[in-house]
């Protein structure tokens, strides 16, 4: 397995919000977790990324624990993350936060090549490289961060409610450009809020319900299970057509 977690538990305080935690990521792999608001499942993301450290339990990448390693370091072995709320530098032009998530990168020639060939793809941020970030719409802010997290060279992608605050249109464009990391190979674990559209584009699934995983299995297993239909499917916000 490319990631694999046992057993993790993280608190904030006296409060546990990850409770004996285990899940697992193989390379080339779309896993999805998902579950209400305040399940554990960004605390999990982070704890990953290396921005909080667990009471107990054990983050493995490729069988080396890396568990409260500094995210420098962390993000140095592949693993990148697309935080919830976005982090961008609105005072700094597109190209200039696009940059950043190459910062630790000494080949610039191929950092420009990959640049290029994600502007390519994402032609709403070509148009805009000189233009300050906060000016972009959240869909193009999203865009931007994603591809910021790519320039890093990740084989794992953190991606934390990618679709939260967005437009049905900006949704679509932004699955579809998650659609094309994973055909390139890059491994993805994906929290969404819109249990549907998780579901859609992972292979396996992990349900988290108050800091512990409640269900796992084959994503579209999942997706034809009453329970969870009744519990996570009833409605979506936007969906990708």
């Amino acid at each position: 397995m490319l990631l694999t977690i046992e057993a993790l538990m993280v608190c904030y305080g006296h409060v546990q919000a990850v409770r004996h935690v285990s899940l697992a990521v193989a390379e080339g792999e779309a896993v999805a977790l998902i579950g209400a608001n305040g399940a554990g499942k960004s605390t999990t993301l982070k704890t990953t990324a290396g921005l909080m450290v667990p009471k107990a339990g054990q983050i493995r990448w490729r069988g080396q624990a890396i568990q409260g390693m500094e995210a420098h370091r962390v993000h140095q072995l592949g693993i990148s993350l697309v935080p919830e709320g976005r982090g961008v530098f609105p005072q700094m032009s597109v190209l200039e936060n696009l940059l950043m998530g190459a910062y630790g990168r000494k080949d610039g020639i191929r950092v420009r090549s990959e640049l290029e060939e994600l502007l390519e793809v994402l032609p709403r941020l070509k148009e805009r490289l000189q233009q300050k970030a906060g000016t972009l719409s959240g869909g193009e802010q999203q865009m931007m961060v994603i591809a910021r997290a790519l320039l890093g060279q990740p084989r794992l992608l953190l991606l934390d409610e990618p679709s939260m605050g967005l437009a049905p249109v900006m949704v679509r464009e932004v699955f579809s450009l998650i659609e094309r990391i994973q055909s390139r190979g890059v491994s993805l674990l994906l929290v969404e809020q819109n249990a549907r559209l998780a579901l859609r584009y992972s292979q396996r699934a992990y349900v988290m319900e108050q800091g512990t995983i409640r269900q796992e299995g084959r994503s579209s297993d999942l997706a034809a299970d009453p329970l969870l239909q009744e519990a996570y499917l009833g409605t979506t916000v936007a969906e990708a057509k």
